[in-house]
């Protein structure tokens, strides 16, 4: 083992690269370092931490830049703007050198405590270890339930299913996060990417931490908004509902034309019904919005994907020099 707490020269490899994006963490990053850098000297061996300032619009970047000289292992990676949680993470893979790729939040919920127990699962040849979640999530009775009629649904909509209890904090071989690295797609939905790329893996159970500081950045609007992307991102049923839906109706419209036919012919011309006709107008035309809606959502998708757009952009560097010198 190599030497507890030092640093690994640019250039060289360490065993293992933390990443961690912040977005308005500024009052938890002392107490996560203290912990994790704790955590790693038990531990020994080689490591960096790649920090991600995802556009923090508080003191977060001061306070990494000021970790920085006291743990000399951090890198701090600074996004130009908040691109979200999905790229930072995207950033902080790329930007790792490490042998094993850890991912984490900064928020403490994922207790640092846990990473031996990862390490020994992927001591065995195990490229993907997450961390399962064994005393449920610390968001109310109504974040939960809507958690877990997520997954019901994505695991029977999508190609692949993904773990209830999983959520990012993970350890990646070199070969899984290269394989997470070269996927080209802008809109990720890493939960479901992680499933995705396959090769073997295994879960370890963990107390979820209480947060010591700030408040959740994910509100209810915006969770709904994640889930609907998961969603789209893998599956195509929202299209093929719409198609069933349209079946449906088309034959229901034959039926109900066929017996007005025999109706006139058999007891003569009704006088038509003002109400049912306005009815059966709204109700298709609202069928008819929601089904391009849904379709829109996908052409959407398509747009964003062909404009080719960078998927973070990169303002600057601390702590450490990349491969062109940059800060």
């Amino acid at each position: 083992m190599i030497s507890k707490h030092t640093a690994t020269p640019s250039g060289d490899t360490p065993a293992l690269s933390i990443v961690i994006p912040f977005y308005n963490e500024a009052g938890n990053v002392d107490a996560l370092l203290e912990r994790l850098t704790a955590q790693m000297a038990l531990i020994g061996g080689s490591f960096e931490i790649v920090g991600v300032d995802d556009g923090s619009r508080d003191a977060t970047l001061a306070a990494l830049i000021a970790a920085c000289e006291r743990v000399p292992e951090m890198r701090i990676v600074k996004l130009s703007r908040n691109f979200g949680k999905e790229a930072a993470m995207l950033a902080g893979i790329q930007e790792a050198r490490g042998d094993r790729i850890l991912l984490m939040d900064a928020d403490l919920q994922h207790p640092p405590e846990t990473i031996p127990a990862m390490l020994e699962v992927a001591d065995r040849g195990v490229d993907v270890v997450y961390g399962a979640r064994s005393n449920g999530r610390n968001d109310g009775w109504l974040r939960n339930t809507l958690s877990r009629q997520f997954y019901r649904i994505f695991a029977s909509t999508a190609e692949m299913k993904i773990p209830a209890d999983a959520g990012d904090f993970r350890l990646f071989s070199r070969r899984a996060a290269d394989a997470l690295r070269s996927l080209p797609e802008t809109n990720r939905f890493m939960k479901g990417l992680y499933s995705w790329i396959g090769f073997s893996q295994e879960s370890v159970p963990y107390d979820v931490g209480v947060r010591s500081s700030g408040s959740s950045k994910w509100p209810i609007l915006k969770l709904f908004s994640y889930a609907w992307d998961g969603i789209i991102s893998f599956s195509a049923l929202p299209l093929r509902i719409w198609s069933v839906i349209g079946t449906v109706i088309a034959t229901g419209a034959l039926i109900y034309a066929m017996w007005i036919v025999i109706s006139t012919l058999a007891f003569g011309r009704d006088i038509p019904g003002y109400a049912t006709l306005a009815s059966a107008i709204f109700f298709l035309g609202g069928l008819q919005l929601l089904s391009i809606g849904v379709l829109g959502e996908y052409i959407a998708r398509i747009f964003a994907e062909t404009k080719q757009r960078p998927i973070y952009i990169i303002e600057d560097i601390f702590g450490g020099t990349d491969d062109d010198g940059a800060k």
